[in-house]
């Protein structure tokens, strides 16, 4: 017996389709990529408005100067080794800000949102991570300590008007605080 499975398979996809906030919007693209991507596409963004804003910003690299997937830190930003996170906004309206790690040496948290028609972020010293103060860290593992999942608002997150002055500040900030522990 002849049948059109691929006729099913459409049928059944289209049962279970996601839900369409992304559809017909400015960054609908971004959703159709592997999560790794997006985090890639996080790095080059971010690599490209500090150009735009003046701002220092690299990224570790291995032995032969290529840019490095195995780090402590995602990038450095005026002096500051970040953890990079990057989300898309799920359907209810949070960002899910995944594989944050205690155990890792960096000095701060960035996090971009990526929304269907804008990108927000926000900004946290590794001190106010591990003490909560970003917010309620939850472990991506039953049972286990060294993936944490960060979840946010919209509405919690900033405007990138903002982006210069903050990192101005939490540079300055850090400065003091490595000053006081030498």
């Amino acid at each position: 017996m002849m049948v059109d499975h691929l006729k099913i398979l459409d049928e059944v996809i289209d049962e279970h389709k996601d839900h369409n906030k992304w559809e017909e919007t400015r960054f609908e693209k971004i959703k159709r990529l592997s999560n790794t991507l997006v985090g890639s596409i996080g790095q080059k963004f971010t690599e490209r408005l500090c150009a735009s804003l003046e701002i220092p910003c690299e990224f570790p690299a291995n032995l032969r100067g290529v840019r490095s997937t195995q780090s402590p830190w995602d990038v450095k930003i005026s002096q500051i080794d970040f953890e990079l996170k990057t989300a898309t906004e799920d359907i209810s309206g949070n960002f899910q800000f995944n594989h944050i790690r205690y155990h890792r040496t960096y000095d701060a948290l960035l996090c971009l949102g990526i929304s269907p028609d804008t990108v927000r972020y926000d900004m946290w010293t590794k001190a106010e991570v591990t003490t909560g103060q970003a917010g309620t860290l939850v472990s991506m593992e039953r049972h286990a300590n060294a993936s944490y999942k960060l979840t946010k608002r919209a509405v919690q997150l900033k405007n990138f008007n903002q982006f210069y002055d903050d990192i101005i500040e939490l540079a300055a900030n850090l400065e003091v605080s490595r000053r006081r522990l030498n």
